[in-house]
């Protein structure tokens, strides 16, 4: 689709074609001096971007912004190297096919990207596309790539080119069924589909179940349950090491979910004296009052046995809401898939029952074709009834357009709406959790007012009896100013009980803070997973059409190719 169609060579150019995609295609091509991708080669491409007329030369008269390029064409420019392409940040599309280009290099910046045709280039490895998160077509047809690698991080893949390169191993593809979102794949002309003992497409279709079409040609459940039948060993096996490769992911994620639990609950260091004793910690006036020896530790005791008490009160709180908030998004989740599941079913069924339609008329089309070439009479009726069928199938095809389409704009209102109301369940369970938290936050806080009150009573009796004693040479340095100036205790403790509320203000402060940011990053993720999901839907739709477009319009040619033979 992308790929531009090259003449086929000789039989007796064939070897050196597979060892060589591109030799007598790009250097056939005038081209200027090999070079490197720099501003003045952006500048040109944006200025001479194909607008015509007034709009091509108001557009040369503007200044490059380059932070508002979204698209990009390199084709032809006998690039060696990519290069200054970090200076286009918002870049959506990418065009550097039919280059010289060895290395896929200097792509990490372009996080934006979403579409980049790297084909009729001389790259031998797949490399450094992994910051390219948000991918979702990638072309690299007819380079001299010789194994499929370093592509199962693009999560947001959906259609995948790499045919007419010199891949002559099935290792590597079994990796891309972590690529979930792969829908499109096409190994044409690469050696290992060449194997004549070996069908390379059934075991493409039977070990990436999420591929919808392998070759641009849709893959029915009768071929993939074939596919299935004739890969089973190979399927099992990679089923088998995959599921290994998953548990040991798994388990370290057991691991960093428990971390993530205690995170999630808002609750971390609460489950033991971790609060307590930050209170205490660099707290100057409560280490001087504490000097008063034995009746301050007993009342600190006293005081820890009831700050963990309530602290435990917060944290088995977070716990269990956090397992209801965690119920109601799995439910969610659950619902979400189950509906996209049986819209996806409901359309595939319709693009099978297309399918064999266009089988049918494709068949009724190739007879009037023929009796077109054979006969001298009645040609208009002919052509007629040819434009006829064109026609009906051209109907055909935009009706099942307008109904996938719609289906998926009612998935994708549906999607929203649901996370809308979603959204206000969760946030109703998140406040009403913060406000029960809230409410043994401000016992917290009681209690250190009533520690702090003791802590008065205690300093004061203590200074009072040194001084009835005329021990005062026994008072600890720092206590000694409070004896004659009572006024002083009151400043000590009152610094004591700022610093105290202020450690659990804060931690109060950051449990609500937390709680409001969780719901914004989590709907956020959802409705960008959505935007994601409802965007590759439709390319792929797209794609879909513009497949049966050219397949009608290549009907005609395929008869004239056949005659021969016949």
């Amino acid at each position: 689709m992308d790929e531009p169609v090259s003449s086929q060579p000789g039989e007796d150019a064939v070897e050196e074609t597979e060892e060589e995609p591109l030799r007598g295609f790009l250097e056939e091509i005038n081209c200027p001096e090999p070079g490197i991708i720099d501003r003045q080669m952006i500048e040109t491409a944006y200025l001479e971007e194909g607008k015509k007329g007034e709009a091509r030369r108001l557009h040369q008269l503007e200044p490059v912004v380059y932070d508002r390029i979204t698209t990009m064409r390199l084709e032809f420019k006998n690039i060696l190297r990519i290069d200054h392409l970090w200076m286009m940040p918002n870049l959506t599309k990418l065009c550097l096919n039919c280059n010289k280009i060895e290395v896929i290099e200097h792509l990490e910046m372009l996080t934006a990207l979403k579409d980049l045709n790297l084909s009729f280039n001389y790259i031998t490895r797949i490399e450094n596309l992994e910051k390219l998160v948000k991918l979702e077509k990638l072309s690299l047809f007819s380079n001299r790539i010789r194994k499929i690698e370093n592509i199962h991080t693009l999560q947001n893949l959906v259609i995948l080119s790499i045919g007419n390169n010199l891949i002559d191993t099935v290792e590597g593809i079994e990796r891309l069924r972590f690529v979930s979102s792969l829908k499109v794949l096409n190994l044409e002309g690469n050696p290992i589909a060449k194997q004549p003992d070996f069908p390379l497409s059934l075991y493409v279709i039977a070990i990436l179940p999420q591929l919808n079409y392998y070759e641009y040609v849709f893959i029915k459940t009768e071929t993939r349950e074939e596919a299935q039948k004739r890969f089973y060993r190979e399927l099992r096996e990679i089923e088998d090491k995959q599921e290994r490769e998953i548990q040991g992911l798994e388990t370290e994620a057991r691991e960093m979910a428990e971390a993530d639990r205690l995170a999630s609950s808002f609750v971390e260091h609460l489950d033991g004296m971790q609060l307590y004793d930050s209170l205490w910690r660099d707290d100057e006036d409560g280490r001087i009052l504490m000097l008063v020896g034995a009746p301050a530790q007993e009342l600190c005791e006293e005081y820890s046995k009831d700050v963990y008490e309530l602290t435990q009160q917060i944290y088995r709180l977070g716990l269990e809401r956090f397992g209801e908030r965690d119920e109601e998004i799995r439910d969610f989740n659950a619902n979400l898939h189950e509906g996209q599941e049986e819209l996806q079913a409901q359309g595939q069924r319709q693009i099978e029952d297309f399918l064999e339609y266009k089988e049918r008329i494709f068949d009724e089309m190739r007879l009037k074709w023929r009796e077109l070439d054979q006969r001298d009479d009645d040609l208009e009726q002919l052509q007629a009834q040819l434009d006829t069928l064109t026609a009906n199938f051209e109907d055909s095809l935009n009706e099942l357009w307008e109904s996938l389409m719609a289906q998926e704009l009612h998935l994708h209102e549906a999607v929203e709406d649901s996370t809308l109301k979603f959204n206000r369940k969760i946030s109703d369970l998140m406040s009403n959790f913060v406000e029960q938290a809230q409410v043994i936050f401000l016992q917290l806080r009681d209690l250190c007012s009533y520690f702090a009150d003791n802590m008065t009573d205690i300093v004061n009796q203590f200074l009072s009896t040194k001084l009835a004693r005329n021990e005062l040479n026994t008072i600890p340095e720092e206590l000694k100013q409070c004896v004659d100036d009572r006024e002083a205790v009151l400043q000590l403790v009152e610094g004591m009980r700022t610093t105290h509320t202020s450690r659990v203000d804060k931690r109060e402060d950051r449990l609500a803070q937390r709680s409001r940011q969780f719901i914004d990053d989590m709907i956020t993720n959802l409705n960008n997973k959505e935007v994601d999901r409802h965007r590759a839907k439709i390319l792929e739709i797209n794609s879909f059409m513009e497949m049966m477009t050219e397949a009608l319009a290549n009907l005609p040619g395929e008869l004239h190719q056949e005659a021969p033979s016949d």
